[in-house]
């Protein structure tokens, strides 16, 4: 019987004690397997059990010091802690140790980004999406960050690309609203992003005080 398999169905079933069983047992059958204390691992995250989190990834590590997801869960765990530098570490084993798909080149990017290093951060996002063309969050913050050093032209494409992928994107409207406001002349399009920026998101104050700021301007 494969307990890893059985607590994986049961996450998938929302039966978030029946995975705690199943994983328990899957640990207990073989204590050498690293895969059954990441599962743990993940579970337990889900449950904002941080710390016993923390010490199952950890356990998991030492048991393969080439656990990429280990090193992915653990990495997230500190990310969400705000421990950015530790993190950053951490997501770049997961790469080191081929983790595959584009999460942990986006979760790169993010943490270099959130300790201010937008520069290094970009190349990493690019191949965010590169890997995965359909992952809006990666793109958003490739555009994003295009768009913060000025590179509009590329920006803008990540952005149209965007609301292809996801038309009702608040934040994807907004952003191409204020580029066209900021880098072109295209002073209609950059309205109408921007209302459609606080009409599907009401809370979006910055979309509607551009927006009332333009208006103000043509009259």
């Amino acid at each position: 019987m494969n307990y890893n398999e059985i607590g994986i169905q049961a996450i998938q079933d929302g039966k978030t004690e029946e995975a705690v069983q199943a994983f328990t047992k899957a640990i207990e059958e073989e204590p050498e397997n690293p895969l059954g204390y990441i599962n743990f691992g993940h579970v337990l995250t889900s449950m904002e059990e941080t710390e016993r989190a923390e010490r199952f990834f950890q356990k998991a590590i030492t048991l393969d010091e080439t656990s990429a997801t280990a090193y992915y869960g653990l990495a997230n765990l500190y990310f969400n802690a705000e421990r950015y530098d530790e993190a950053l570490k951490l997501y770049e084993k997961a790469v080191q140790y081929q983790l595959k798909g584009a999460d942990a080149h986006f979760m790169i990017g993010k943490c270099l980004e959130r300790l201010g290093q937008t520069k290094l951060a970009l190349p990493y996002l690019q191949r965010a999406v590169e890997l995965d063309e359909n992952d809006v969050a990666a793109r958003m913050s490739y555009g994003v960050t295009l768009a913060s050093m000025e590179l509009f032209e590329l920006a803008e494409p990540q952005f149209i690309k965007v609301l292809e992928l996801q038309p009702d994107h608040s934040d994807a409207h907004y952003n191409l609203g204020v580029l066209y406001a900021v880098s072109t002349n295209r002073t209609e399009d950059a309205m109408h992003h921007l209302e459609q920026a606080f009409t599907l998101d009401e809370e979006n104050e910055m979309a509607r005080y551009a927006y009332d700021m333009i208006k103000t301007n043509l009259q």
